[in-house]
């Protein structure tokens, strides 16, 4: 989504660009009797280049023409990621276009956010040579390279958190499970108890009355019989 949106900014840059271009005057405009004649100066299109011969093209003309850039981009998005990291790695000069090229073509072969700052680096260690024209089109590039980069650390950012809050969910659930078993052992020991008790305390009702009984019977006196006893 980033790329086409640059893409999209590329282009009206470019075209911007190509519209500030002086067009051929109108021969009716005269400048004290002499018609303007057409500047010399003008942007070549690369949009008919054919994306194989594109990279190798390295003159300073077609280096400071934004549509060349433009049709770089454009080039770039339509490999592979393999062979956008293929091409790249063939390009080996020591200067901004070459760094720039890597740049263009790595930014879609699937780079981790390492390699990304890497290209930026070595690009922006050529910063006090990008021709003027080329110079807001590189920083555009730029931002939005810097933009990917903040965008895969805000999201290792979250999948820290995420890892971490996973990690403490999963020690809170063995944590409840553990406090779990301990409840069941507990209620288990507890009805045990309760059962013992139980049956204790009906074992003790029988024995209570039976020891009643014989209480009453060994603390009755004899009783004697005066009524037939002799008279002295």
């Amino acid at each position: 989504m980033r790329t086409r949106v640059l893409y999209a900014v590329v282009t009206a840059a470019a075209l911007l660009l190509s519209a500030c271009t002086p067009k051929t005057p109108d021969p009716a405009i005269t400048i004290n009797g002499k018609p303007l004649t057409e500047p010399g100066n003008k942007l070549a299109d690369f949009q008919l280049v054919d994306c194989d011969h594109l990279w190798d093209i390295d003159n300073e003309q077609a280096m400071s023409n934004p549509l060349y850039w433009l049709r770089a981009t454009d080039c770039a998005v339509r490999l592979s990621p393999a062979d956008a990291r293929a091409e790249a790695r063939r390009l080996s000069g020591d200067d901004w276009q070459s760094a720039f090229k890597r740049g263009v073509l790595l930014n879609n072969g699937n780079v981790t956010p390492v390699e990304r700052r890497q290209y930026i680096l070595q690009l922006d260690a050529f910063s006090n040579d990008y021709p003027a024209a080329i110079r807001p089109l590189l920083q555009l590039w730029r931002d939005d390279q810097m933009g990917l980069l903040q965008l895969s650390e805000e999201r290792t950012r979250y999948a820290h958190l995420q890892q971490s809050s996973d990690a403490e969910l999963d020690a809170l659930r063995q944590q409840q499970i553990q406090l779990n078993k301990e409840l069941n052992v507990t209620r288990r020991k507890l009805a045990s108890l309760t059962d013992i008790e139980r049956q204790l305390s009906s074992r003790r009702s029988p024995d209570a009355s039976d020891s009643g009984r014989t209480d009453k019977s060994e603390g009755a006196e004899p009783t004697t019989n005066t009524g037939g006893a002799a008279q002295p």
